[in-house]
C-alpha cells in the first residue's frame, strides 16, 4: 500500500511540475493527511510517530533550501510527504539522492549553456565576500533564463535510488 501510494503521488507530482513547474497542496496534503492516519490505524501510537517523524524529517530537509529561496514550498511538503508515508530512514535516504541527482542535473544545465564558469565565480564571490542573492545562484546580467529545475524530477529518482538500495522498507 505505502509503495503504491508513493508512486502514484510521485508520477502526479512529476507531471505537474514538469508542465506547470508547481507541486500540487491538492496532492501532498492529503497524501501527508492519509499516510498519518493509515500508520495510526495500521499500527496505533507506533505507527503515528513512525509517519509523523517522517514527515518531520522530510520537511525539515528542504526547509532552509526553501527559507533561502532555492526551492518551492511543494517540493518541501512532497518530501514530507515520502516521509509521512515512508519514514525517517527512507526520507533521509530520498534526500540525500535527490540532492545528489538535482545537483547532477543543475551540473548538466549549467554545462549545457556554457554557465557553469561564471555561475562557480559567482558562488566563490559570494562565499567569500558573505554577499548572498538570498541563497540563489547569481547569473550574469545578460541570462535571459534563470537555471530552474523541477525537483519533483530528483525526489523521485532519489525515493527510487532509496527503494533500490534498501532505505529501511
Amino acid at each position: 500500500m505505502t509503495n503504491l501510494a508513493i508512486i502514484l503521488i510521485l508520477l502526479i507530482s512529476i507531471i505537474t511540475d514538469l508542465r506547470n513547474r508547481k507541486v500540487l497542496n491538492i496532492v501532498t496534503l492529503p497524501a501527508i493527511l492519509i499516510a498519518l492516519i493509515y500508520h495510526t490505524v495500521i499500527t496505533g501510537f507506533e505507527g503515528f510517530a513512525f509517519s509523523s517523524l517522517g514527515f518531520l524529517v522530510g520537511l525539515g530537509l528542504l526547509f532552509i533550501p526553501f527559507i533561502l529561496g532555492g526551492i518551492g514550498a511543494g517540493d518541501v511538503k512532497l518530501l514530507a510527504a515520502v516521509g509521512a508515508w515512508k519514514g525517517t530512514m527512507f526520507v533521509l535516504y530520498t534526500g540525500v539522492f535527490a540532492g545528489v541527482i538535482g545537483g547532477i542535473i543543475a551540473l548538466l544545465i549549467l554545462l549545457k549553456r556554457k554557465q557553469l564558469g561564471s555561475t562557480l565565480k559567482n558562488m566563490v564571490f559570494s562565499f567569500v565576500f558573505l554577499k548572498g542573492n538570498k541563497g540563489s545562484l547569481q547569473l550574469p546580467a545578460d541570462t535571459h533564463n534563470p537555471v530552474s529545475i523541477p525537483y519533483a524530477v530528483p525526489i523521485a529518482l532519489g525515493a527510487l535510488a532509496a527503494y533500490l538500495v534498501g532505505g529501511n522498507l
